[in-house]
């Protein structure tokens, strides 16, 4: 989930009309961060934790995948609805929810005695976070009153997110390595109490009677899941699962394309910018998520480092994202939208590329900063396309755009986990299967690249030729 494509909602958002300040507006911002901040960082701090949970649970890579994408999944699925959901029972009650029940999801998590019950586990935690990620934001809209104070507001919470994507595999290696992998899910107690603790000053909004389109969302849950089983699992499974996925696909495109109130308004696509910025998002997931999951194997598994060695590792790749985003944002507004998302993903693609040269006897070092021109490049592209499409739907439909951007995303992440788990697991080794997975999506960049060139729509202006 992008921080800078829900900052972009949250702008539009603020359109609506003046908010009800809280009676601490500092304790619901510092609430809402740290919700936001949790929900992000459980989305990669497990990455580097898995060959440890497979050494204590079993499973192979099917069941490590699923430990991933589990989470990733019901996040994604659920996103669709639950800022409607959050707008009906009050943006408070909502968030004070998701985090009650993302804090037990994630102590039984902990105390899993098994991979299918720390699977299981993980759905009820992503479904949580679902619920938490547009509750936290509507809070700090409605303790700010003044527009100015809740634009600030917004890009610290973003930041927040951020900062948690850059610390997750880090924090994932040092809990492992310091405690043992039960300890990144035991983490999220205190912080799960503190987030509800600091929300008891928050304000309580009016419930509004937001409509749902349960039969939009179940379908398309039900879609994407038969679709992870689909490249996850093998053999008759994958077969069934894949009919599965079809069916429910076409049962949602009916339902939306007929629905009074759709979970996905199926028009969106019909502008350009819109269906370039959702591709162009979906890659940088794909390529990010996909490296991470790999290349946290890849340290522990084929280098034989420790956890935190290989949480380390990653820190030259996420430690430049937050800067980089702001530059993006900035270069946006001086060039227009269009330049930096080509940059980003010309930049992205040449990382991928250069990626291919890790091998068994690449220093690990090495290893970890041939990652950095794919980071920056993901880092330049995302803040850049989310500006295009917010400038390219009407105010109304911002919320609404924002919120089918960042499902896109978290679909395409936990796709990417389940390709690569399939690919480097395969009998043709661990080093064949990742390049597989980078060229891939050095693929998926390249076409993005090609038609975000092609791409002339209002609000990625092509100055200068």
């Amino acid at each position: 989930m992008s921080p800078n494509a829900v900052r972009q909602e949250a702008t539009a958002t603020a359109q609506l009309g003046p908010a009800r300040p809280a009676s601490s507006p500092g304790l619901t911002l510092a609430a809402a961060l740290l919700g936001f901040a949790l929900i992000t960082l459980d989305a990669s701090v497990v990455n580097v934790a898995l060959p440890a949970i497979g050494s204590d649970l079993g499973g192979g890579m099917t069941g490590l995948q699923w430990v991933v994408d589990a989470y990733t999944l019901a996040f994604a699925a659920l996103m669709l609805s639950t800022g409607a959901f959050a707008d009906r029972i009050g943006a408070a009650r909502a968030y004070a929810l998701g985090t009650v029940v993302f804090t037990l999801a994630s102590a039984a998590c902990g105390l899993a005695p098994d991979l299918g019950v720390l699977v299981g586990a993980r759905v009820v935690q992503g479904t949580a976070a679902a619920v938490v990620l547009p509750a936290s934001l509507a809070l700090v809209r409605q303790a700010y009153a003044d527009p100015a104070r809740r634009a600030r507001a917004v890009a610290l919470w973003a930041a927040g997110g951020s900062v948690a994507v850059a610390l997750g595999p880090v924090a994932g290696g040092a809990l492992t390595t310091a405690w043992d992998w039960r300890g990144i899910f035991f983490i999220n107690l205190p912080l799960g109490l503190a987030a509800l603790a600091l929300t008891a000053r928050a304000p309580r909004a009016e419930r509004r009677r937001t409509p749902l389109d349960l039969p939009g969302q179940l379908t398309a849950a039900l879609a994407l899941a038969a679709l992870a089983f689909a490249v996850i699992e093998s053999g008759p499974v994958r077969v069934g699962a894949g009919a599965v996925a079809l069916l429910a696909g076409a049962a949602f495109w009916l339902i939306e394309s007929r629905a009074a109130h759709p979970v996905v308004p199926l028009g969106l696509f019909r502008t350009p910018t819109v269906a370039v910025a959702v591709a162009v998002g979906s890659a940088a997931s794909v390529a990010f998520y996909g490296v991470i999951f790999v290349f946290s194997l890849y340290f522990q598994r084929v280098r034989g480092e420790s956890a935190l060695v290989a949480g380390v590792m990653f820190l030259p790749m996420t430690a430049l994202i937050p800067v980089t985003n702001v530059l993006s944002g900035k270069l946006a507004n001086r060039y227009g939208a269009r330049r930096p998302m080509l940059l980003g993903q010309l930049l992205a693609v040449a990382g991928l590329l250069l990626l291919l040269v890790a091998d068994t006897r690449t220093p690990v070092l090495v290893a970890a900063f041939l990652m950095v021109p794919l980071a920056l490049g993901c880092a330049l592209s995302i803040p850049a396309l989310t500006a295009a499409m917010m400038e390219a739907v009407p105010a109304e439909r911002a919320g609404l755009a924002a919120g089918v951007l960042n499902a896109g995303r978290q679909v395409a992440g936990a796709l990417s986990v389940a390709l690569a788990g399939s690919l480097v697991g395969e009998g043709t080794g661990f080093v064949p299967g990742m390049r597989t997975t980078l060229l891939v999506s050095a693929a998926l960049f390249a076409a993005t690249a090609l038609a975000t060139w092609r791409l002339t729509a209002p609000g990625v202006p092509r100055r200068n030729g």
